[in-house]
């Protein structure tokens, strides 16, 4: 299959190499000296002027949308109206109503739409998936999420911190990642408190994600994404009643990669532990995408979607609105 970046940037050149197979043909970025660049590392790969041209290809099967949060529904809406299925980054857009436009023209056109939840790809949390779903860890109660980095000199001044580009700060950016996983392990959430400050930045957005989030069966998610965090950090526990999963680490910055389970024996007292390490490569990027393509080619709807990305939001705009 023939794709296309558009958006050039960091993530964009991240999707280049982790393509899985598929031949990237075309690219496009606001920055033109960006796409002209990425274009070169490829044969047979055309850096165009305008994000539209690309869409006018008939050699196009799908389009990566990379940019930044204000252009992303609007790119993707114009993909799958040009008849191109779409793998759009998280968050998919900056405000779960500019989505229902996206999610109407993918249904009428018949168009794929893939949202970026890679973190759903990295090893650790393939397991912990299979984990839970084998039932090892009885009934599910809560989850614990923590997520952060520490920014960077001048971070308050890159686009992030502009909240018509962004949509917001921390909350938005990593906070809908541990939204995306606690929403997979759990379900739909339909209690929603939280509080979003900014206590370190010198930025009109968020700097700080804290939530308390609860399903209609009262299971709980205490998250805390953070970019004041000073030393990278993922952290994620599931609970269950039989026992509990602790990963830890994405590997580069934020560690090696590490799932422990602790599995309650009858008579209680200290858990039967076991632990995997995952110490290779990232690869969630490639798997996430070979998926997509085999989404594709089945004409199946994709498990990370549109609605996964507007319950995501939908969290993320209540905190806001508090």
């Amino acid at each position: 299959m023939n794709t296309a970046i558009i958006g050039c940037g960091l993530i964009g050149q991240k999707r280049a190499k982790a393509l899985a197979g598929a031949t990237l043909v075309a690219c496009a970025d606001a920055v033109p000296a960006r796409a002209d660049a990425l274009a070169k590392t490829l044969s047979g790969c055309k850096a165009e002027a305008d994000w539209r041209a690309v869409l006018a290809r008939g050699d196009i099967d799908f389009v990566i949308v990379a940019t930044t949060h204000n252009a992303l529904a609007e790119i993707t809406l114009a993909a799958v109206q040009a008849g191109k299925h779409v793998f759009v980054e998280k968050p998919a857009a900056r405000a779960p109503a500019e989505l229902d436009p996206v999610i109407a023209a993918a249904e009428k056109h018949k168009r794929l739409v893939r949202v970026g939840f890679n973190h759903r790809y990295h090893f650790a949390l393939q397991k912990a998936r299979e984990l839970v779903d084998s039932g090892a860890l009885g009934p599910l109660m809560f989850v614990r999420g923590r997520y952060g980095h520490g920014g960077r000199t001048g971070y308050d001044k890159e686009w992030r911190a502009n909240k018509e580009l962004s949509g917001g700060g921390e909350l938005i950016d990593q906070g809908v990642h541990l939204i995306d996983l606690a929403r997979w392990f759990l379900g739909d959430f339909t209690g929603v408190q939280g509080f979003a400050p900014t206590y370190f930045w010198n930025m009109a957005v968020d700097d700080n994600g804290f939530m308390l989030l609860k399903t209609a069966q009262k299971q709980v998610a205490f998250l805390h994404a953070s970019c004041t965090e000073w030393k990278n950090l993922f952290s994620l526990e599931i609970y269950g009643c039989n026992g509990k999963l602790d990963i830890s680490g994405l590997g580069g910055s934020y560690g090696v990669e590490k799932l422990t389970f602790y599995k309650m024996l009858p008579q209680m007292g200290p858990p039967e532990t076991t632990s995997w390490e995952y110490p290779m490569p990232d690869l969630s990027w490639e798997l996430e995408m070979a998926e997509f393509l085999d989404d594709i080619r089945l004409n199946r709807q994709p498990s990370a979607n549109l609605r996964d990305a507007k319950a995501a939001l939908s969290v993320v705009e209540r905190i806001y609105n508090s």
